[in-house]
């Protein structure tokens, strides 16, 4: 069984910060590309970023330049840097990643429960 437990969410004012931080625990034999998504009221789920086992990164037009995702291959978690945020921003964030559980057993996505980011004065 595998579980990924997000934390760092929050209220936060326009122009602030925050540091999300997701950790995945369980049976993990390799983890793959882990990342993070947000839901905003009456919206789809979006990516938001993504990064390899490697380093490499992706991100979304809307959170490049402000966003830094990181992670720790030590500890099977995932961060996500979020400067100079915008109302826009405010969404439940979800993290997730590919994870193999055992030898020859095929990549799976995990999901976590999600932690609530708002931006408001």
């Amino acid at each position: 069984q595998v579980q990924l437990v997000e934390s760092g969410g929050g209220l936060v004012q326009p122009g602030g910060s925050l540091r999300l931080s997701c950790a995945a625990s369980g049976s993990i034999f390799s983890l793959g590309v882990m990342g993070w998504h947000r839901q905003a009221p009456g919206k789809q789920r979006e990516l938001v970023a993504t990064i390899t086992s490697a380093g490499s990164t992706n991100y979304a037009d809307s959170v490049k330049g402000r966003f830094t995702v990181s992670r720790d291959n030590a500890k099977n978690t995932v961060y996500l840097r979020m400067n100079s945020l915008e109302p826009e921003d405010t969404a439940v964030y979800y993290c997730n990643a590919a994870i193999r559980t055992g030898r020859g057993i095929a990549l799976a996505d995990y999901w976590g429960q999600g932690t609530q980011v708002a931006v408001s004065s």
